[in-house]
């Protein structure tokens, strides 16, 4: 049974999320399948598109500044959640581990 059927409001089709990510640029779909976060494919598309522009349609430049980007917001999120900054985020100028040992 679908939901209420005494309704007279027409109903709204979601797109699916699989054809939505098939339909992606390739290099967009290779950075989203090595990402930490799971991304959907419309924010995904839609951020791909404005640093697009902004990069004068270089994707690798692109590619990084997704990568700073999903960085910064685990660097936001991490505290929240696991109560300290995620590994990555927590090295030294040295590659040395900035959180205590133990």
């Amino acid at each position: 049974m679908r939901g209420n059927l005494a309704t007279s409001l027409r109903r709204r089709r979601r797109p699916c999320p699989i054809k939505q990510y098939d339909r992606l640029p390739p290099e967009l779909r290779r950075w989203l399948a090595q990402a930490a976060l799971p991304w959907s494919p419309a924010s995904a598309l839609r951020l791909w598109q404005k640093l697009l522009g902004e990069t004068a349609g270089n994707a690798e430049a692109v590619c990084r500044r997704l990568d700073l980007i999903e960085a910064r917001m685990l660097m936001r999120d991490a505290p929240r959640i696991w109560g300290f900054p995620p590994p990555a985020a927590a090295q030294t100028a040295g590659g040395e581990s900035a959180l205590p040992r133990g």
